[in-house]
C-alpha cells in the first residue's frame, strides 16, 4: 500500500489549481452597490498583504475567491518570521540559518505551516502585518467562511491505511500533524493512547465480571489506580509530543482575539511595541458570574432531569394501567425535545458570558468556554446516574410513596385511582436500573452518538443536494433559474463543482471530540464499578471513534486550519478532575452495596452516614497519595535534559528582542535565497506571479491564475458576478 507521504506539497498544491483558500462571500441580504464596495475592499485587503485572487461565480448569490501566496519569495518571508518568532519564545532551541534555502532543505515547509501561515497573512491585524478579514464580523460579515480545500488523494490513501491497522504508530501522527497542524495532531495521539491504555482495564474488567461481579472493592481499587496512572502519563507523554514536535511552549505565542476590546494603549519600555490593556479587576468581576451561571445551570437542566426521572419511576414502578409500556418512553421524549434546546440556549448564553469576560486571545477564550460548556454536559451527562445510585435506590421506600404528584401525567389513560397509586403492600425497587442506566450511557448511547456525528451528516447532505437538484429542475421547467447562471470554463468545471460542494459543508471543531472522549473517561472513572465490562466497550468504540473522526475531517467537514497546540488544552484539568471524584463515588458506591447478591436493595436504614463518609475520606486520600508517587515515579524517567533546556532557552529569549530580526531582515534572507535582490512590494508579487503564469502556461494551475492578471481584472469579474446576482437594494433600503 502506497504511503500518504509520497505525494508532496507541491502535488496537492497541482491538484488542487495552486489554491491555497478559498473565500465564501455571500450577498442574499446585501444591496448591490455596497456587496460591490464591501468586495473591492476585500480583494485589495488581501493583494495588500502579498496574495493573489482569483474570483468564480457559486450558487445563491455568492461568489468564490480564490487565494494564494503571490510568490514563492513571499511564502518564505512569512516561513522566516514564523520562525524566528518561535526561536526568540524559546519554542526552538535554534536559530534559522540566514541562508534560508538551506535552512528549508533540512526543515521542508509542511502542508500544515504553509497554510497555518497564508490564513494567519489574511485573518491576523492589519498593524500585524495581516488583511484582518474576520469571517461574519463587521465589515466582512458576508464572509461565510474561509477554507483550505482538501487532498482527495492523500484523504482516501490516508483513510484506507487507518482502516488496515489496529494502531496508529508516530509516523502516521506525524503525518496528521504535517497534513492538519499540532491540536488535532494532539488529539488522534491521545485518542490512539486512551486506546492502548483500554487494553488493560479492558481484560481486567471482564476478568472482574466473571469472577467478582459488580460492586467489587479490588476491581474499584485497581480501576482507580489506572486512571491516576493514564492521567499522569498522559501529562507526560503529551510534553514528550510537543518536544518531538517542535512546539514546546508555543502556546506563550498565542493568536490575538479578533472580538478583545482594550481600554488603553501602553508602550512595552523593552520592545517599543505598543500593548493593549484590559482591566483585570473588571475581568475579574465578570468571571465570577460564572458562578451563577454553573448554579442556575444546575438548577434549570437538573430540574428538567431530575422531574424526568421522577415521572420515569412513577410510570414503570407505581402507574398499572393501560400504555404502560408505551408511556414509559414520555420522560425520554421530553428531554429529546427539551434538551436540545436549553442546551443550546444555555452553551449561547456561555459563549456571550466568555465574550462578556473578554480575553485578549484565542487560547484563553477557548479555555475559558471549555470551563462553561464541562459543566453543561458533566449535568446532562453524569446526573441521571447519579441520581438513581444516591437518590433513587438508597432511599426510594421514602421517596417513591410521594410521587404521585406525577398522576396528572397518565391522568387521561388511568381507567381509575388504584391504577396510579402505590400499593399499601409496599414498594419495591427495581435493583437492576443502576446497571442497566450505566449499560445504556456507555453502550447504546456511544452507539447512537456515533450515529448523530458521523452518518447523519451524509444522509442530511444527501438530502439537501437532492432538494436543491429538485428546485433547480423546478426552476427550468418554468422557463427561468434560481438564480444567475455562469458557464464554466471546461477545463475548470469539475475543480470548482467540486469546490462549491466543500463550501457547503461544515467546519471541523476538535474541542467537541475531545469533549466526547474526557465525558467517555468519565464514565469509566465514575460508575465502571457498576459493570466491569465498561471498558470492553469503549475499547471497541475508541477503535471505530478514531476511523469515524478521520472520516469525518476527510468527507464530512470543510478541511480544518492547521493551527499549533502544545497540549489538549484545559481538556487534561477535566481528566484529573474526573479521576478525583470517580475516587469517591467508587468508594461510595462500594460501601453502599457491595455484597448485594440480587442488586442493591435500597433500605435506607442500612446506611451509615459516617461510615459513608469515612469511606470516601480514606478514598480520597489514598488517590492523593498515589497520585504524588506515580507523578514522583514518571518525574524520574522524563526526558534528559528538558530542564536545563528550558533554562537555556529562557536566556536566549532575554539575549534578543523580537526587533532584531524584523521584517526587511526576513524578506532580505528570503531574497537572497533565491538569487533576488530588493524589497518585497505588492508590485513586484504580482509581476513576478504574472511572469511565472506566463512561463507555466502548459499547466491547468497556471492558466487558472492567469484568467485575472491582478486585483483589477479580479474587482472587474466580480463586479459582474455580484451585477448579476445581488438584490438591487435591500429590504431596510427599501
Amino acid at each position: 500500500m502506497p504511503s500518504p507521504t509520497t505525494q508532496t506539497s507541491k502535488d496537492v498544491l497541482n491538484n488542487n489549481f495552486e489554491v491555497d483558500y478559498v473565500i465564501d462571500y455571500r450577498f442574499a441580504t446585501t444591496g448591490k452597490v455596497e456587496a460591490e464596495a464591501k468586495f473591492i475592499k476585500l480583494i485589495k485587503a488581501l493583494h495588500q498583504v502579498g496574495l493573489s485572487t482569483e474570483v468564480r461565480n457559486s450558487d445563491n448569490c455568492a461568489v468564490l475567491i480564490f487565494v494564494k501566496v503571490a510568490s514563492d519569495n513571499h511564502l518564505k518571508a512569512e516561513v522566516y518570521r514564523s520562525r524566528v518568532q518561535d526561536w526568540l519564545y524559546g519554542v526552538r532551541a535554534t536559530a534559522p540559518e540566514k541562508e534560508l534555502d538551506n535552512h528549508l532543505k533540512q526543515e521542508p515547509i509542511t502542508d500544515a505551516e504553509r497554510l497555518r501561515l497564508v490564513y494567519m497573512l489574511i485573518t491576523k491585524p492589519a498593524e500585524e502585518g495581516g488583511a484582518g478579514i474576520t469571517p461574519k464580523t463587521g465589515d466582512w460579515h458576508g464572509i461565510e467562511s474561509i477554507f483550505a480545500l482538501h487532498d482527495h488523494a492523500f484523504n482516501k490513501t490516508w483513510i484506507k491505511d487507518l482502516t488496515s491497522k489496529t494502531f496508529l504508530d508516530a509516523k502516521d501522527l506525524t503525518e496528521i500533524r504535517n497534513r492538519f497542524g499540532e491540536k488535532i495532531a494532539f488529539y488522534f495521539s491521545f485518542l490512539q493512547s486512551y486506546f492502548m491504555a483500554l487494553t488493560f482495564p479492558a481484560i481486567f474488567g471482564f476478568s472482574a465480571w466473571i469472577l467478582l461481579g459488580s460492586y467489587s472493592p479490588i476491581y474499584a481499587i485497581v480501576n482507580a489506580f489506572w486512571c491516576i496512572g493514564f492521567t499522569e502519563y498522559w501529562k507526560k507523554q503529551e510534553t514528550d509530543l510537543a518536544v518531538q514536535w517542535g512546539v514546546r511552549g508555543v502556546s506563550k505565542i498565542q493568536r490575538e482575539n479578533p472580538h478583545f476590546k482594550h481600554e488603553s494603549l501602553i508602550t512595552d519600555p523593552i520592545t517599543g511595541e505598543n500593548i493593549k490593556i484590559y482591566s483585570p479587576f473588571k475581568r475579574l468581576a465578570r468571571q465570577l458570574l460564572q458562578i451563577p451561571f454553573a448554579l442556575a445551570t444546575g438548577i434549570i437542566l437538573g430540574t428538567l432531569i431530575a422531574t424526568c426521572f421522577g415521572i420515569e419511576i412513577f410510570i414503570t414502578e407505581v402507574y398499572n394501567g393501560p400504555f404502560k409500556a408505551y408511556l414509559a418512553f414520555l420522560p425520554t421524549v421530553i428531554l429529546t425535545v427539551l434538551m436540545p434546546t436549553l442546551s443550546a440556549l444555555l452553551t449561547d448564553f456561555a459563549s456571550k458570558l466568555t465574550d462578556l469576560e473578554n480575553y485578549e486571545t484565542t487560547d484563553a477564550r477557548e479555555a475559558a468556554m471549555v470551563r462553561k460548556v464541562f459543566v453543561l454536559n458533566f449535568i446532562t451527562s453524569y446526573m441521571p446516574i447519579f441520581l438513581t445510585a444516591f437518590v433513587y435506590i438508597p432511599f426510594a421506600q421514602i421517596l417513591v410513596p410521594h410521587l404521585d404528584i406525577f398522576q396528572l401525567t397518565v391522568r387521561p389513560f388511568a381507567e381509575d385511582t388504584k391504577q396510579m397509586t402505590t400499593p399499601k403492600a409496599g414498594f419495591k425497587i427495581n435493583p437492576n436500573r443502576l446497571k442497566k442506566q450505566v449499560i445504556y450511557f456507555t453502550v447504546t448511547a456511544q452507539v447512537v452518538g456515533f450515529a448523530l456525528e458521523v452518518i447523519a451528516p451524509y444522509f442530511k447532505r444527501q438530502v439537501f443536494q437532492k432538494v436543491k437538484s429538485v428546485k433547480a429542475n423546478q426552476a427550468a421547467r418554468r422557463g427561468g433559474s434560481a438564480a444567475p447562471v455562469t458557464v464554466d470554463h471546461p477545463e475548470e468545471s469539475d475543480f470548482l463543482t467540486r469546490v462549491r460542494t466543500e463550501s457547503e459543508l461544515g467546519i471541523y471543531d476538535v474541542s467537541s471530540d475531545l469533549r466526547e472522549m474526557v465525558i467517555q473517561f468519565g464514565y469509566l472513572s465514575l460508575f465502571s464499578v457498576v459493570w466491569p465490562l465498561t471498558a470492553c466497550s469503549f475499547l471497541i468504540n475508541n477503535w471505530i471513534e478514531l476511523r469515524g473522526d478521520a472520516l469525518k475531517i476527510a468527507i464530512e467537514t470543510q478541511r480544518p486550519v492547521p493551527w499549533r497546540a502544545d497540549s489538549i488544552g484545559p481538556w487534561i484539568d477535566a481528566l484529573s478532575f474526573l479521576t478525583w471524584l470517580g475516587s469517591l463515588t467508587s468508594a461510595a458506591l462500594v460501601y453502599l452495596f457491595s455484597g448485594e447478591d440480587g442488586g442493591p436493595a435500597g433500605n435506607p436504614e442500612t446506611i451509615k452516614g459516617w461510615g459513608l463518609l469515612l469511606a470516601m475520606f480514606f478514598s480520597e486520600h489514598i488517590y492523593l497519595l498515589v497520585r504524588l508517587g506515580v507523578k514522583t515515579a514518571l518525574s524520574k524517567i522524563d526526558s534528559p535534559g528538558l530542564q536545563k533546556e528550558r533554562s537555556e532557552r529562557f536566556l536566549v529569549r532575554k539575549q534578543y528582542i523580537e526587533a532584531a530580526k524584523g521584517y526587511d531582515a526576513a524578506e532580505a534572507a528570503a531574497a537572497s535565497g533565491n538569487g533576488q535582490g530588493g524589497k518585497i512590494s505588492r508590485s513586484t508579487l504580482e509581476d513576478e506571479a504574472r511572469n511565472s503564469t506566463l512561463t507555466g502556461h502548459g499547466t491547468p494551475a497556471k492558466r487558472f491564475w492567469g484568467r485575472q492578471r491582478g486585483q483589477d481584472d479580479t474587482i472587474s469579474m466580480g463586479r459582474q458576478y455580484i451585477s448579476k446576482a445581488a438584490p438591487n437594494e435591500t429590504k431596510k433600503e427599501k
